[in-house]
């Protein structure tokens, strides 16, 4: 079982406080995550509530749309102050290159969580908050990308997952680029576009060449007679072919996604074979990236369906529901799984799930269940409204237990006493 979060060493004083967050970048960038996973879905579901009808005269509304201020917060603000708390740790150990310091990575924390925190108060009707938020947000990505590169440049072994890692937040850089200006001249396709490039360009990306990378590692490590399985063509083939669907989507060129997505789903549905998820069960917390993962190709069978079903009726049946398998799914089961295994093994604890990491992993999956209902229910009296409201405090309730726990490890030494 796993460590109680209050055994071991405790928490740092205050004034011990800034050196101990500081020692790696896993503890201050992961510990701006854990808030901003509870900060975004507590003003979605509080909109969503005000959308649903209960009357919320006082609740101000935001001077864009709900929906560009939801996808944007949560894809550039959320999931990637974890992906840039692992890269800034893993970059240099992929390379054989010395660790980043704290001038190099401290600054991606507090740029990025800093511009986050301004742009979600800026959604209380305070305009030139949001923009000044995102604009902080985009230096923080800058930084992080140019200490990366660096890392890239000096390596000699310059490694695809490092290259597709960089392209994807490259992306990502972008993608906040046309936001502001969206912000600053109200054209929308910009925004249309950074919230695509959000999904299709920088955390798909990333997602997947992560898994690519490590969850073919982990099982062969622990899995005695393993075969590992990772496939060179894989990543530029996935590359191309998410580009695709994201300018299709983009452009509104529907009646083509199938071309794009059918391939998708079939080389997703081929890596969760090839790497043999019933052999991987056991211990729990690899069995438990192996269930994050089958997310991934479930939603590009649902997309790809919902393309072909496009064809013949011209209608979207399925609606949003491929989108949040993929987003609830796949990003925030192994978003859970991954950060749990990185805060374990880097805390000095043993690498198990544990009691408070399955009951979140758990809930989650009754969240995505419920977000897909939303879209696909049916009936005079059906309101989807409800049952996205059930969704977004579903995700609070599925999360707090487990973003108190990790707060508590990243607030507390090691607990074998080693440094970082």
């Amino acid at each position: 079982m796993a460590a109680s979060p209050l055994h071991g060493r405790p928490p740092a004083t205050f004034a011990e406080l800034p050196s101990l967050l500081a020692a790696a970048p896993h503890r201050v960038l992961f510990l701006a995550g854990t808030i901003t996973v509870l900060l975004s879905m507590a003003w979605w579901a509080v909109e969503l509530t005000w959308m649903f009808g209960i009357p919320m005269s006082a609740w101000p509304q935001p001077t864009i749309p709900p929906a560009y201020a939801h996808g944007m917060l949560l894809q550039y603000g959320v999931f990637p102050l974890f992906m840039f708390g692992f890269l800034l740790t893993v970059f240099p150990r992929w390379m054989n290159q010395p660790a980043l310091t704290r001038a190099e990575y401290v600054p991606v924390a507090g740029l990025v969580f800093g511009g986050y925190v301004l742009a979600n108060v800026g959604l209380l009707d305070l305009d030139w908050l949001l923009r000044l938020g995102f604009v902080l947000m985009l230096a923080g990505y800058l930084f992080g990308i140019y200490n990366l590169a660096g890392v890239l440049r000096a390596a000699s072994n310059r490694i695809d997952h490092a290259k597709s890692c960089l392209l994807a937040l490259g992306l990502g850089a972008l993608g906040l680029l046309l936001f502001l200006v969206y912000l600053f001249t109200g054209f929308a396709e910009c925004a249309e576009l950074a919230i695509r490039l959000g999904t299709f360009g920088l955390l798909l990306p990333i997602f997947f060449t992560v898994t690519h990378r490590m969850m073919p590692f982990f099982s062969g490590n622990v899995v005695p007679g393993y075969k590992v399985v990772r496939p060179r063509w894989s990543l530029p083939v996935v590359w191309v072919l998410l580009l695709a669907h994201l300018l299709l989507d983009w452009r509104g060129a529907l009646g083509w996604l199938w071309i794009v997505d059918v391939p998708l789903a079939l080389v997703f549905i081929w890596h969760a074979l090839r790497w043999q998820p019933w052999k991987a069960m056991h211990p729990g917390l690899l069995g438990a990236l192996h269930l994050a993962f089958a997310w991934l190709p479930i939603a590009f069978v649902l997309f790809a369906v919902q393309d072909l079903l496009y064809l013949r009726t011209g209608s979207l049946p399925f609606v949003r529901a491929p989108l949040h398998a993929l987003g609830i799914g796949y990003f925030g089961s192994m978003l859970v799984a991954m950060v749990t295994r990185v805060t374990q093994g880097h805390s000095g604890r043993p690498l198990e799930m544990g009691k408070v990491a399955w009951l979140c992993f758990a809930l989650l999956q009754v969240v995505v269940l419920l977000r897909l209902y939303a879209e696909f229910g049916g009936g005079d009296d059906f309101n989807p409204y409800f049952w996205l409201v059930i969704a977004a405090y579903g995700w609070l309730v599925a999360f707090a237990p487990w973003v108190l726990r990790s707060a508590w490890i990243y607030l507390t030494p090691r607990v074998d006493g080693k440094p970082g």
